[in-house]
């Protein structure tokens, strides 16, 4: 057992330094993405702001999950840069390993709950139609995103005090790029598999109602699609759910091998690659999917675009 320290201990974070060879490709790519994650994210945002076509409840709820976009991502990138630039492992606080850890949660269980939200929009505009404008007025979206955040904040609070307040080694190594929940809780010396179910628990809950809430408003809409009889009023009703669908998929295929898979059966370099698979390229990805497969974001665009051209 390792000796434990009375004061904070430091957090040495492995990153990719069992990898040098890749650590500068690893780099370039990051950056890269992490840039066009920022613009494609920030164009979603002023396009929902600036546009009276996307000044509906379904994108008002688009431009939240582009925020949470941003600081999810921000949280981690760029001190995943600064690691990728050196090539041994770094430091890190224990404040700022709670920090990085606190920030993290309460946007990953806030982006659940916005994904959420979104997909009773498109059940209350496909199922309830005449009821659409009381079930997503103003008013009720708000409270959403409102709920969204304070379930992240909650959900991180209590992750916090259960991980945080257990021992730690006196010199304690995170396989790991980021401060991850998991990661960091196994390297608790005692109290470990307590605390271990309890969070796992939450995190399985947090992860899988949203989930089984949204497969359940799709299973709604799924039935209202067969029931139409215009082959082109099918196509047209999908093709408002086909980018919601493919994000949510993107978001909680990986949340779920991540955090649910059995401990025995867990890979630290499978993990790696899929935590940076849902950190940096999931961000990245969103405001594309929601560009190419959404006509009147793309229109938008499109419109925003020759307005800048033609201006003098």
């Amino acid at each position: 057992m390792a000796e434990e320290n009375q004061t904070l201990p430091e957090f040495l974070l492995l990153g990719f330094s069992d990898f040098r060879a890749l650590q500068g490709p690893l780099f370039w790519m990051v950056l890269l993405v992490y840039l066009v994650t920022l613009l494609g994210n920030c164009t979603i945002i002023l396009l929902t702001q600036a546009s009276p076509s996307l000044h509906s409840p379904m994108y008002f709820l688009l431009r939240h999950l582009s925020v949470v976009e941003l600081l999810y991502t921000t949280d981690i990138v760029p001190r995943t840069l600064v690691d990728l630039a050196s090539p041994y492992p770094r430091a890190i606080s224990f404040q700022s390993c709670v920090a990085q850890m606190y920030v993290f949660v309460v946007l990953g269980i806030s982006e659940c709950c916005l994904l959420t939200a979104m997909a009773y929009d498109r059940y209350a505009a496909i199922c309830r139609p005449l009821h659409y404008a009381t079930l997503m007025s103003w008013r009720a979206c708000t409270a959403m995103v409102g709920v969204s955040w304070l379930m992240g904040i909650v959900t991180a609070t209590t992750h916090s005090s259960l991980i945080f307040t257990l021992p730690f080694p006196s010199h304690p190594i995170i396989p790991h790029f980021l401060c991850d929940i998991l990661p960091v809780l196994r390297l608790a010396s005692a109290g470990k598999h307590k605390s271990e179910i309890s969070v796992m628990t939450a995190t399985v809950v947090f992860i899988m109602v949203p989930f089984s809430l949204i497969i359940a408003s799709y299973a709604r809409i799924l039935g209202a699609i067969l029931a139409m009889a215009s082959t082109q009023s099918r196509r047209k009703v999908f093709s408002t759910c086909s980018s919601h669908l493919l994000v949510v998929f993107l978001f909680f295929g990986t949340a779920s091998i991540t955090y649910i898979q059995p401990r025995a059966g867990s890979s630290v370099t499978m993990n790696r690659i899929l935590s940076l698979f849902y950190t940096v390229i999931t961000p990245m990805l969103n405001p594309i999917i929601y560009t190419l497969r959404n006509k009147e974001v793309a229109r938008a665009l499109q419109r925003m675009v020759k307005r800048q051209v033609s201006s003098p």
